[in-house]
């Protein structure tokens, strides 16, 4: 898998035509960084409900297993999200129409949130 197919996963709306809100950034000034240090990375007005990373293991597979970084609920709570799904977290969350925790607390037993 590629960077490109991330984006292009990410930019392809759901059978509803729902999209993730988020903007792509290729920084290598994430690289390597943990959950915890990619929060402290952020600038101190960045306003959003989350962060996602794309790591190796997202590149590397063919479900894009993003990591959703949570930082208004539980600030650095993490968990995988297959990239075809994030349009759900990022857009409940954003409306406050559902908490992270409720995403968490439905990951298959890989710790990855495929859906409900």
């Amino acid at each position: 898998m590629s960077w490109e197919r991330l984006r292009e996963v990410l930019a392809t709306p759901n059978e509803y035509g729902f999209l993730p809100g988020v903007e792509l950034v290729d920084n290598p000034y994430f690289a390597g960084a943990t959950c915890a240090e990619a929060r402290n990375l952020l600038p101190g007005d960045y306003w959003h409900a989350l962060l996602v990373l794309a790591d190796a293991d997202v590149l590397g597979s063919a479900e894009l297993p993003v990591v959703v970084v949570d930082l208004w609920g539980e600030p650095g709570r993490c968990i995988r999200v297959v990239a075809a799904e994030l349009w759900g977290i990022e857009n409940n969350l954003s409306i406050a129409n559902m908490d992270f925790d409720e995403f968490a607390d439905a990951v298959d037993e890989d710790g990855v949130f495929r859906d409900f």
